[in-house]
């Protein structure tokens, strides 16, 4: 950025150097050679120039018409350089491409607590607009300047996630997570060791291309690793010996559903359902949600637990319900007081 910044500081203080130079020449060398007043001159070696035909302002001695050829001859074409120049940057967008970027990386630096999603192919794609339909700050990042050029209603951001300095400006020690689903495992791999090193906090998921990758980048300091690949050919294989079963994930997964919604809870250090049962709760009967498993803080799952199970602080539920009634879940979760 710095770098097109600075060519372009350059470029643009060369073309209007190179009019100002032009210019002053034919002005000072009117006034010379023809003793004309200061503006007479600067109006003649202005019509000279632009090829605009009028008539000289007064009457050229043989001095100054020879003078007036050296003009055109070669201030003519410096100053059509020098506009087409100008005209370039401004129609090329160059301008407003670096003022984007400006506000972007102002955008950027306002963020808290947010996701940088490293790579924007198909998976890139999808997870940024999963995020997006949950409301969570996050950004984007892709090598690729023609696909950075799509049109987005969210922050993209052209660069290389696998150097420090880049990470460093999408503010990755002020993140919450990082998910790299670049092209290859060892751009990954490069992305977790740097990322886990910039930010030992940080939750961080990555993709696996080939078999034997996902310890690797566990190794490297990802939280949890996932392997497009073998997901895709166990789904396959389920579609076909449980259709019904996959027909329900579907259905319960999808963030565009309305009907029915599977989310996960987090009960709060305050919240009002801490020390009841599920029972005392009245999750089902005056919500309609089913708890399917409940997560401990130690990471310990407990699979469909009884009407007798207790809710800690810290627990996450795995509820399924209707997205209104997961809404209220999620706010007795939080609250305190009675339920």
């Amino acid at each position: 950025m710095k770098a097109q910044i600075e060519d372009l500081r350059k470029r643009v203080v060369l073309t209007a150097g190179l009019i100002i130079l032009i210019i002053s020449f034919g002005t000072v060398g009117y006034t010379w050679i023809e003793g004309w007043p200061l503006f007479d001159s600067l109006y003649m070696t202005v019509i000279t120039l632009t090829t605009v035909g009028y008539r000289e302002v007064h009457d050229l001695s043989r001095e100054g018409q020879i003078f007036t050829i050296i003009l055109i001859t070669g201030g003519v074409g410096t100053v059509f350089y020098a506009l087409s120049t100008g005209a370039k940057i401004i129609l090329e967008g160059e301008l407003q491409q670096i003022f984007g970027r400006k506000r972007l990386e102002k955008k950027i630096k306002e963020l808290r607590d947010h996701y940088i999603i490293c790579g924007f192919g198909r998976m890139g794609k999808i997870i940024c607009r999963e995020l997006q339909e949950k409301r969570l700050p996050f950004v984007a990042i892709e090598k690729d300047p023609g696909i950075v050029t799509e049109r987005e209603d969210f922050l993209l951001y052209q660069g290389d996630a696998t150097k420090d300095e880049v990470l460093k400006e999408l503010g990755i020690d002020k993140a919450r997570g990082l998910i790299s689903v670049l092209p290859t495992d060892a751009e990954n791999m490069y992305v977790v060791l740097s990322a886990r090193g910039l930010n030992p906090r940080l939750t961080i998921v990555a993709r696996a291309g080939e078999e034997g990758s996902e310890q690797k980048l566990i190794r490297a300091g990802a939280d949890r690793v996932v392997s497009p690949y073998h997901i895709g050919g166990l789904r396959i294989a389920h579609t076909v010996l449980k259709p019904a079963v996959v027909d329900f994930i579907e259905f319960a997964t999808n963030s565009g559903n309305i009907d029915l919604q599977m989310e996960e809870v987090v009960i709060g250090e305050g919240s009002s359902l801490v020390g009841k049962t599920l029972d005392e709760c009245g999750f089902g009967r005056d919500l309609g949600i089913i708890v399917v498993a409940i997560k401990n803080s130690s990471g310990e799952m407990r699979f469909n637990p009884t009407f007798r199970s207790a809710i800690n602080s810290g627990d996450t539920l795995i509820a399924l319900g209707e997205t209104s009634k997961l809404k209220i879940l999620e706010d007795l979760a939080a609250r305190q007081g009675s339920v």
